[in-house]
């Protein structure tokens, strides 16, 4: 009996020196939204999350994330939401950013951009530092996220040193090639942009929990969120078509991620996707 207690108070202990990070990939629209809804307090509960972080960059009808949208995951627990290149294609989504500081975009867009691509936040077990960044491989040439990410981080580490990066990207081997340039120097590593969940989450050797893309929340009967017909015929014809968010088969992508409170060393990280995909016979 004496010997199970000891296990209890050290598995006790060990909760109070870790934060416990969720982070919910791309929310795609109503569908997306919805899902979480019905989802995020029993994830917060069974994973006992310190802090969820959002990417909200799709949740108004897959383009940007307007006060509307904002308000509605801040109010399920949301500390902290962040972006991609579609943040920009809504005029209120632009909006937002300037009046609430916890709603990012990437920080690498050029000097004067409004918004703001980092927030330090509060948890009951310390601050954590969450940084948003955006690739150029395949995507708009903006400043490097390399040399970005250095001068924010000597920032965020005057006051923490567990960081969080959405690293929203295209290429594979942009989002490998920095998770393994800051390794050891952030504490989680997490892929955003393909709407593709990853099964590659893994503890790199400096102690950063990494994963090349978390998947989107959203519906699934689709082309990565865009109802099929305009998808597929923008490639048929090689023609602009009607972004139009799809409805079917929705499922929730996320990570969750346990750091060690003091170090800022990543302990676990574990991908989640539900519900599974029916397999056939």
């Amino acid at each position: 009996m004496e010997g199970i207690l000891v296990i209890f108070d050290i598995q006790k202990l060990r909760d109070k020196m870790t934060i416990t990070i969720l982070f919910v990939g791309d929310v795609i629209g109503k569908p997306g939204l919805e899902m979480v809804q019905t989802w995020l307090p029993g994830l917060e509960k069974k994973y006992k999350a310190d802090m969820i972080i959002i990417n909200a960059e799709n949740a108004a009808d897959g383009k940007g994330c307007t006060e509307k949208e904002g308000k509605m995951l801040f109010n399920l627990g949301a500390s902290v939401l962040t972006g991609g290149n579609h943040t920009w294609d809504r005029p209120q989504s632009q909006e937002y950013l300037r009046s609430e500081p916890r709603s990012l975009r990437p920080q690498n867009y050029p000097k004067g951009t409004y918004g703001r691509g980092f927030h330090i936040a509060e948890t009951p077990k310390g601050k954590v530092g969450v940084l948003n960044l955006q690739g150029r491989a395949f995507m708009a040439q903006i400043d490097c996220p390399f040399r970005t990410a250095e001068w924010v981080l000597n920032k965020i580490k005057n006051e923490t040193n567990v960081v969080f990066i959405d690293f929203h990207a295209e290429a594979t081997a942009e989002k490998l090639a920095f998770a393994k340039y800051f390794d050891g120097k952030i504490s989680v590593f997490a892929g955003t942009h393909t709407h593709i969940q990853t099964a590659d989450e893994r503890i790199l050797p400096g102690g950063t929990a990494y994963i090349t893309d978390v998947g989107m929340t959203g519906p699934y009967e689709s082309v990565i969120g865009m109802k099929t017909e305009a998808a597929i015929n923008r490639f048929l014809y090689a023609t602009p078509q009607k972004y139009q968010t799809a409805f079917d088969d929705v499922h929730l992508s996320a990570v969750v991620a346990k750091v060690d409170a003091e170090t800022g060393k990543a302990v676990s990280i574990e991908r989640i996707f539900f519900p599974e995909f029916e397999k056939g016979e």
